[in-house]
């Protein structure tokens, strides 16, 4: 049957539990296993924090997920990768090494793959749309690297493979390319084995989380659900799965979301990697939460790697107020009107600014709820200039406690700075990566 290996999702995102990846070190005979932790805006956030510090701007739950899974790891032979490294890879891989000595397991070799940031490149990145990239109030400029330098890394030994931005399925394309030795222009497998990362990537998606609808799309156990596991084979083939024991389900539709989640074009879906070509990939329904997946291709990878530009865009200042009963939404659609206007009585202008009735038109912009609720939350939010002026907004909101209408409470409040996310490209030529090895 050829050479197999076992990957595992450990997280979908920065947030995401770590049990479920507990879980899979411990019971999930795996080879690998990866945690997807960075989206677009959380590695400016990132470079943020490492401007107030230094030795930060790597993922805040580094050291809680290594603790939870690096001895169950170490233990049966499984090496992690990950982007937890988000602004500071090198960062993160001697934190990687000090939890890993605390513990008591010696001689892991950690590796940092940095290349990514090009802030310093920032002139020469070409537009991605319609628009020129930024070049005034730049946070963080990171490109999209692929899957070559985490294979490097593991051929050369790595236990530990932390990098920044990477795209999502080039984490898992790189152990493949590493233990099956595919070439560089395999398309074909490469977009297979790049179908299997988009599968894996958001951990929970794909095992039932982001897919169930209760009545019409059921799934058991939520609150257990185990996070998916792939058994790939030589030619990018795959078997898709969860552990015994957990919540949640793999079938075919669970697959085929999961395969269609933030896809623009099934023939060319574009990765650093791969031009992948996800319209000829079929699922077969295993049973036992099971499915195979065969089929898929790719042919060459595009010649630009596209580059998120964090940039500095203002302060968002929020408030929230309750109203409850008989004609509460009237009285809410009022207290907005009212902040609205005092807004512009103080002479503030927002650059953007959301009056909205949750559960009526918060998310359906215009919309009418089709009965009477019995309450609502009122919520205005307006990006700001500046801090001192986004705290007005919440300011105005607490003040309707006896200056709007009647039987408001339960208001909170809250500003944060704003990061805008914009994106370029950059000729693939002009980026490349390192790897800093660290040993516990």
């Amino acid at each position: 049957m050829g050479k197999t290996i076992r990957i595992g999702s450990g997280a979908g995102f920065s947030e995401d539990r770590i049990d479920p990846a507990v879980d899979l070190a411990e019971r999930g005979r795996l080879d690998f296993l990866v945690f997807e932790c960075l989206a677009e805006r959380t590695i400016a956030l990132a470079v943020a924090a490492r401007q107030t510090d230094q030795a930060g701007g790597y993922d805040p739950l580094l050291e809680e997920r290594l603790r939870a899974v690096l001895p169950a790891c170490y233990l049966n032979g499984t090496r992690i990768v990950s982007n937890m490294g988000a602004a500071n890879p090198q960062g993160a891989a001697r934190r990687a090494a000090e939890v890993a000595r605390d513990l008591g397991l010696e001689g892991l070799k950690i590796v940092a793959v940095v290349g990514d940031d090009v802030r310093d490149r920032i002139g020469e990145l070409e537009p991605f749309g319609q628009e020129p990239p930024p070049t005034e109030g730049v946070v963080s400029a990171n490109a999209y690297l692929g899957h070559e330098a985490i294979a490097q890394a593991l051929d050369e030994g790595a236990d530990i493979v932390l990098t920044g931005r990477v795209a999502d399925p080039s984490l898992f394309l790189g152990p493949m390319v590493h233990v099956f030795g595919w070439r560089a222009d395999d398309w074909d497998r490469l977009g297979r084995g790049t179908a299997v990362g988009h599968l894996l990537e958001c951990a929970g998606q794909l095992t039932g989380g982001y897919f169930a609808d209760p009545g019409f799309k059921d799934v058991a156990d939520l609150a257990r659900l185990g996070f998916p596991i792939a058994e790939v084979s030589e030619d990018g083939s795959a078997v898709l799965g969860k552990l015994e024991r957990t919540g949640g389900r793999v079938s075919v539709a669970t697959c085929t979301e999961q395969l269609l989640y933030e896809l623009h074009d099934p023939k060319a879906y574009l990765t650093p990697d791969v031009t992948a070509d996800f319209s000829t990939i079929v699922f077969t329904d295993l049973g036992e939460d099971k499915v195979a997946l065969s089929g898929g291709g790719g042919g060459p990878r595009p010649r630009k790697l596209k580059v998120s530009v964090g940039i500095d865009d203002g302060w968002l200042g929020e408030g929230q107020i309750s109203y409850a009963g008989p004609g509460c939404v009237e009285r809410a659609h009022l207290a907005l009107s009212i902040v609205d206007e005092r807004l512009a009585l103080c002479g503030l202008e927002p650059l953007d600014a959301r009056f909205d009735l949750i559960g009526v038109d918060a998310v359906a912009r215009g919309g009418v709820a089709p009965s009477a609720p019995s309450e609502v939350r009122a919520r205005a939010a307006c990006r700001m200039s500046t801090e001192a002026e986004a705290r007005r907004v919440g300011r105005e909101v607490a003040a309707l406690y006896t200056n709007g209408p009647s039987g408001g409470g339960g208001v909170a409040t809250s500003v944060r700075p704003v990061i805008g996310i914009v994106s370029g490209l950059i000729d693939r030529r002009q980026v490349s990566h390192a790897l800093y090895w660290e040993v516990s």
